[in-house]
């Protein structure tokens, strides 16, 4: 996904706005969840709504000499007050002016108030959910290092191959629960419209299992993999294939390769 073009699509305001539909506002919030970027553009947004907001507000003097003469020079009829109805009509026209001044601010300040409370509480969700998805991650790394640590684990290290000799990965085999678990941090990212494809190999004859695609090599930072192999494998392949993979692999495109030491 290009982060940059979809911020720039004009969604997010949309979003902030209010103007999508349900399943939009879902869409958008899981992005949230998943790119930094994209939650970090929402709270810019909202931030530039409330300073446009703040900036529509009265922010001339106001001119009680300029009220005075407009009320003395008017075209109706005028009554002759004393000195002192005279003061009380100034300034009960002025402090009407000054309480729908200081109501407009007094709204303007609640409503500013009110998206500053929204907004540390989004925040504040989207921190407990990155701290649980940190939890979890910890959670996986101690189990990850605890399957690799295990002296019954089967480690292989694969080589880079003649269509990239600078490749390597290595693979961690846990016969007895049938789950192989992929280190391919050794591997560059894949073309677009192409993934890797793991195989099982036995030698003789040369026999290949597919264990499956990694499809999200570019999602995931660690470079870590688990598949599934009920095999009676002596070796292990990978090649870069064709997005949905191949039900053979495609030699020209062999990206590593490793057999079992005892093998």
């Amino acid at each position: 996904m290009d982060i940059n073009s979809y911020i720039s699509s004009g969604i997010l305001e949309l979003y902030v706005a209010g103007q999508l539909s349900e399943k939009e506002n879902k869409d958008v919030y899981d992005l949230m969840l998943k790119h930094p970027e994209i939650l970090q553009e929402v709270l810019q947004i909202e931030a530039a709504l409330i300073k446009l907001s703040n900036s529509l507000a009265p922010d001339r003097p106001i001119d009680y000499e300029l009220i005075k003469n407009h009320l003395t020079n008017t075209n109706s009829k005028v009554v002759t007050l004393n000195k002192t109805s005279k003061w009380i009509t100034y300034s009960g026209w002025a402090a009407a002016v000054i309480v729908g001044a200081g109501l407009f601010w007094t709204l303007n300040q609640k409503q500013q108030l009110e998206t500053d409370i929204t907004t540390i509480n989004t925040e504040k969700e989207f921190l407990e959910i990155q701290i649980e998805e940190s939890r979890d991650k910890l959670a996986e790394t101690k189990n990850l290092l605890n399957v690799i640590r295990d002296r019954n684990i089967i480690k292989v290290p694969l080589e880079g191959q003649a269509a990239f000799p600078n490749a390597y990965a290595t693979v961690y085999w846990d016969e007895s629960n049938d789950q192989v678990y992929l280190d391919l941090q050794g591997l560059p990212e894949p073309p677009e419209g192409k993934v890797y494809q793991v195989w099982s190999l036995l030698l003789d004859p040369l026999t290949p299992t597919s264990l499956g695609t990694i499809d999200d090599f570019l999602q995931d930072d660690n470079k870590i993999f688990k598949l599934e192999n009920a095999n009676k494998s002596q070796a292990f392949g990978i090649t870069l294939e064709p997005a949905g993979g191949s039900v053979s692999p495609t030699l020209e495109q062999l990206y590593t390769l490793g057999a079992l030491a005892s093998n």
